[in-house]
């Protein structure tokens, strides 16, 4: 008999949304519940789905001193699910590990097993017709530089097997910090059918089959950083005589984080590009989500002189932010990145014999194994404060929005 089961991560319960600001006190409400109703959404679907099982893979709260309101929320949805039969598992990450902080449960249902951090345990029980096990073991502290999954025990007696962790598969090619660090041949050596991953935000599957190797993404996005953008949730995932369906996604965000970009090249006025944001940003192209957005304004026209005036800027932010502050569902516009040009030909600086040539000389010619190297010497706390000014894409995409910036700042102009 076939069966279901819900797999979930970096649900981040109570998340204070810290990159977003400026906002009225009615996105406020919505910003600082949105982490628990997506939670709320997860233990509903799980219910309507009818699923044997629900896997949450780690960092449950933001923070080791998490927080009463989270812990009872949590508490609150694992008894929920109980009381319909449906079991949970779950393990701690760097984010709430197991012997840093407090908590305020001082127990669960006997249908909640939190793995411990001492050692991989190993649950077996039926689901449908078929015996299930899953192994796990949580994070004790929030540093975990050891690769946990070589501890996880190899697949025995049949049935379908579950590996629960929180690691990093790939390393920092993900953009996360680099937490029991593991390769794909790390998670095929045990033999099981799926692992149940958590830690980096951006949904997908290091591994398609044999095993299945899945992250599922964050339950809600926070920022407006690439892996926090898009469709949020939780996938759900059918077992049928040991064989795993592709995971499906089960979209549960409350507040949907994009970005949006518009070219002013055709654009008559201003009024035509601020319908051009609100329009690319529309919550109704976005599963009818309230909106955290930043935009982009790049492009050539007549209109660039226009908009480099601050005041003009000033006044386009705040309309933007009046209009969809006032819409339901709402939309914050947190921040306007500004790339316009003025009409006419391209001035190639690099024929220049000058300080400007030979930045742009440098710029374009570093070689792109180096400007994958440009963060590798920034203090941690400078970096998370750039991760939400950053543009989208790779480091590419990062240097190219530098070059520009650079020769906005001596020039105003452009190659």
């Amino acid at each position: 008999m076939p069966f279901s089961f819900l797999h979930a991560a970096d649900l981040h319960l109570d998340s204070p949304f810290t990159s977003v600001g400026g906002f009225p006190d009615d996105v406020a409400t919505t910003l600082r519940e949105a982490s628990l109703r997506a939670w709320d959404a997860l233990v509903r679907t799980a219910i309507e789905r009818e699923v044997a099982f629900v896997l949450l893979a780690g960092d449950i709260y933001d923070g080791a001193e998490r927080g009463i309101r989270a812990q009872r929320a949590f508490l609150a949805g694992v008894t929920h699910l109980a009381d319909h039969g449906i079991r949970t598992f779950l393990v701690h990450g760097n984010h709430d590990p197991v012997g840093q902080g407090w908590t305020a449960i001082d127990g669960f249902p006997d249908l909640v097993h939190p793995f411990a951090s001492s050692k991989v345990e190993s649950v077996e029980f039926t689901a449908g017709d078929e015996r299930v096990v899953v192994h796990g073991i949580s994070y004790a502290t929030s540093a975990m530089e050891e690769n946990l999954s070589l501890r996880f025990p190899r697949a025995t007696g049949g049935g379908f097997q579950i590996g629960l962790l929180h690691a990093n598969v790939g390393g920092s090619a993900t953009g996360h910090q680099d937490y029991s660090p593991c390769s794909v041949d790390d998670l095929r050596r045990p033999g099981y059918q799926y692992w149940a991953l958590g830690h980096v935000h951006k949904r997908h599957n290091p591994l398609e089959g044999d095993p299945w190797v899945v992250y599922p993404g964050n339950l809600q996005g926070r920022t407006t950083r690439p892996s926090e953008q898009g469709a949020k949730g939780a996938v759900i995932v059918h077992v049928d005589h040991g064989v795993a369906s592709a995971p499906e996604l089960v979209v549960l965000d409350q507040v949907r984080f994009a970005d949006v970009a518009v070219e002013i090249d055709h654009l008559a006025d201003v009024g035509a590009v601020l319908d051009a944001l609100e329009q690319a940003a529309a919550p109704a192209r976005h599963d009818g989500r309230a909106m955290v957005v930043r935009a982009t304004i790049g492009g050539r026209g007549a209109l660039h002189a226009e908009l480099s005036s601050p005041r003009r800027r000033a006044e386009l932010l705040a309309e933007l932010r009046r209009s969809g502050a006032e819409s339901t569902p709402f939309v914050w516009w947190n921040q306007v990145v500004w790339q316009t040009r003025p009409a006419g030909e391209v001035i190639d600086l690099r024929r220049r014999d000058d300080f400007i040539s030979d930045l742009v000389r440098f710029m374009d010619d570093t070689p792109a194994h180096q400007r994958s190297t440009w963060a590798d010497d920034l203090p941690a706390d400078v970096l998370r404060e750039l991760g939400d000014l950053l543009p989208d894409g790779d480091d590419d995409a990062i240097w190219q929005a530098a070059r520009l910036a650079a020769l906005d700042a001596v020039t105003g102009a452009s190659s």
